[in-house]
C-alpha cells in the first residue's frame, strides 16, 4: 500500500540541504554567534517581504506576540487589564501572548467558512476597556476586510496581526497604512518560523514587523533584556533574540517563498476540483494570494471514523486544532463562554497532506480516497 505522508521535515529541507549548510557554516567561522549581519540581512529582507519599514528579528513567534503588546505598554497605549479582541478559533499562542501581559482576552466566534475572526460581530465585542484586536490569519488565509478595518479606526484600535501562517499572502482590501500584504495591514504583525511553516526555521524563529517606528525601538530593546546600549537597560527586558544561525537558515529560503506558496496553491487546486464527497466541507473557495495554504483543512462530521479510513488507505492527516483556547485547562475562566462554532470546527476539522511532501499525483489520489469514504 502506497503511503502519503502528512509532512515528513527531511523531505522538506533536502531541496536546501547544501545552501543551509553553507549558511551554517558561515555563521560558526564568523565568530559572531549573536545578532550580526545574518540577523540584520534576514530583517531587511522581511521588511521587503512584508512592505514595513521596521523588522526585529525574535526567538519565536510567541515572543513576537508578547513583545509586541508589551511594547504597547511600555508606550502607554496598553495598560493591565485592558481588553485584547482575539479569534476564539486559534493556536494557544495567541492568547497566551495577552494573558502573558495581564491583559484580557475577549473571544470572538469564527466565520463558520473562513475559519477566521467574524468581522460582521465585531462591533459588538467593543467596550470602552477594548485596546486593540489580534486578527489571525489562520491556515494561511487572510482575516481582513473593509469591516475590521472600519472598526479599528473608528474606535482608535490597534491592529496587532497574528501572521504566523500567511507569510506571503494578500489582502483585497487596503490595510490602514495603504499595504495590501499581510503583516503590514495593521498596526504590527508576528511572525512564526516554525519549522513546520511554509518557510521554516530549524528550530525555533519568529519576527515582528511594523509600521511603528517607535514600537519598533522599544522591542528591539524589549527583546535583549530591556537594554538600548550594553549594560545599560531602559525596560525590565526579556532574552527574546533570533539565533543567528536560524536566521541564516531561514535567508536561504526567503527567495523560494512565492514559489512554496504556489506549490501548495496547485495542490489546493487539485483538492479544491476533485474531492466531490457530500460527507466533506471543503474550505471556501480562495481569491488568488488571499491563502497561502499553510494548512487544507476541511470539515467531517465524524472525524475519528475518517481519518481511521483514511489512514486505513496510507493517508497521514492532522487536526489543527482538537481544543479551543477557552476550553484549555490553563483557561478554565473561560470555558462557560458560548462559543458554538469554535467548538464545531475544533470537533470537525481535519487538514490534509499539502506541504512538498506531496506531489501533483499524490493530491489527485488523495481526493480519490476521500471521495470513496462512507460514514
Amino acid at each position: 500500500m502506497k503511503h502519503y505522508p502528512f509532512l515528513n521535515l527531511a523531505t522538506i529541507n533536502q531541496r536546501y540541504n547544501d545552501a543551509i549548510k553553507e549558511a551554517v557554516n558561515r555563521v560558526v567561522d564568523s565568530g559572531i554567534y549573536i545578532g550580526g549581519p545574518e540577523v540584520e540581512t534576514f530583517e531587511k529582507n522581511m521588511c521587503n517581504i512584508c512592505n514595513t519599514p521596521h523588522c526585529v528579528g525574535v526567538s519565536t513567534g510567541l515572543d513576537a506576540l508578547r513583545l509586541i503588546l508589551r511594547g504597547y505598554m511600555e508606550l502607554g497605549a496598553l495598560k493591565p487589564n485592558d481588553e485584547i479582541i482575539v479569534p476564539a478559533n486559534t493556536f494557544i499562542a495567541s492568547v497566551l501572548a495577552i494573558t502573558d501581559n495581564n491583559l484580557k482576552p475577549i473571544f470572538v466566534d469564527p466565520n463558520q467558512f473562513s475559519h477566521n475572526i467574524d468581522s460582521h460581530s465585531l462591533e459588538s465585542y467593543i467596550t470602552p476597556k477594548t485596546k486593540a484586536i489580534m486578527p489571525v490569519h489562520l491556515y494561511g488565509r487572510v482575516a481582513w476586510d473593509e469591516d475590521l478595518a472600519s472598526i479599528a479606526k473608528k474606535y482608535g484600535l490597534k491592529v496587532i496581526e497574528d501572521n504566523a501562517q500567511a507569510l506571503g499572502a494578500t489582502s483585497l482590501h487596503r490595510g490602514l497604512y495603504d499595504s495590501y500584504t499581510t503583516g503590514s495591514l495593521g498596526d504590527a504583525a508576528a511572525i512564526s518560523f516554525y519549522p513546520t511553516k511554509n518557510v521554516g526555521a530549524m528550530g525555533d524563529a519568529g519576527a515582528i514587523v511594523t509600521n511603528d517606528s517607535d514600537l519598533a525601538q522599544v522591542v528591539a530593546s524589549l527583546r535583549n533584556y530591556g537594554s538600548d546600549k550594553q549594560y545599560h537597560n531602559t525596560y525590565r527586558g526579556l532574552n527574546c533574540r533570533l539565533d543567528p544561525i536560524q536566521a541564516a537558515i531561514i535567508n536561504t529560503k526567503l527567495p523560494y517563498l512565492k514559489e512554496e506558496n504556489e506549490y501548495r496553491q496547485q495542490i489546493a487546486d487539485i483538492y479544491d476540483q476533485h474531492i466531490d464527497n457530500a460527507e466533506i466541507v471543503k474550505p471556501i473557495k480562495r481569491i488568488e494570494n488571499e491563502v497561502v495554504w499553510h494548512q487544507y483543512v476541511i470539515r467531517v462530521s465524524n472525524r475519528t471514523h475518517f481519518r481511521d479510513y483514511m489512514l486505513s488507505n496510507g493517508v497521514e492527516t492532522g487536526i489543527h486544532y482538537p481544543i479551543p483556547p477557552h476550553k484549555q485547562p490553563c483557561y478554565e475562566q473561560y470555558s462557560h463562554l458560548n462559543l458554538p462554532i469554535a467548538e464545531q470546527l475544533a470537533n470537525e476539522v481535519v487538514s490534509l497532506p499539502i506541504s512538498r511532501c506531496t506531489s501533483i499525483n499524490d493530491a489527485c489520489e488523495i481526493a480519490a480516497i476521500i471521495n470513496n469514504y462512507r460514514r
